[in-house]
């Protein structure tokens, strides 16, 4: 069930970011006052080849200081720009990937404790390599690495994966893929899309 905001006075706004102190009245009547960080949204994609690879990122963040292996995603900051449109676009900029067919997976908030960001999943399939068009430092220095569904408990047992929406992101697709008798259909990739990542 959701609750009016009853009040709500900024305390800091930096461009998309932006913290709030909101008051709500819950069920009891009570009212509470809490710190909330507003996001514009976001979106993450799984890039599937034909083959069952997941084409994803090995790059650095400043809040974990260190380089995190990582899906392509990034913010929803275009107004009026679809979430899938904004899949297609992040995925072409950080991966350099077009793909003939993308299929939203389901959504899910990233840390509701504190944050209202929310994130749309999606799945790519039938890939094509068409040059990596990074916006930031850390995408231009990021490097495009390739994982594997089967080894999803071996990644999270040896630390490979600590990213939440990448760990997400990856069960959910393959339990899309599994549900669905394999990658499928007859989407196929560029015919030497893995040669020209290696190269990308």
């Amino acid at each position: 069930m959701t609750r009016e905001v009853l009040s709500q006075r900024e305390l800091w706004n930096g461009g998309f970011l932006s913290i709030s102190e909101d008051t709500f009245e819950l069920d009891s009547g009570s009212k509470v006052s809490r710190v909330v960080v507003h996001h514009p949204g976001a979106v993450v994609v799984v890039p599937v080849t034909s083959s069952g690879s997941v084409v994803a990122l090995r790059q650095f963040r400043a809040a974990a200081q260190r380089e995190l292996v990582e899906l392509c995603a990034g913010k929803r900051d275009i107004p009026g720009e679809l979430p899938i449109e904004t899949a297609r676009r992040e995925l072409k900029e950080e991966l350099g990937l077009e793909a003939e067919e993308v299929i939203e997976l389901s959504g899910f908030l990233n840390s509701p404790g504190f944050c209202d960001e929310f994130s749309y999943l999606f799945l790519a399939r039938g890939l094509s390599y068409r040059g990596r068009a990074p916006q930031s430092i850390e995408e231009a220095e990021s490097k495009v690495i390739v994982l594997s569904l089967d080894m999803l408990a071996k990644y999270l047992a040896n630390g490979t994966l600590e990213d939440a929406k990448t760990i997400i992101g990856l069960f959910q697709a393959r339990e899309f893929i599994d549900s669905n008798h394999g990658v499928g259909g007859q989407l196929q990739d560029q015919s030497d899309l893995m040669d020209r990542l290696g190269s990308g």
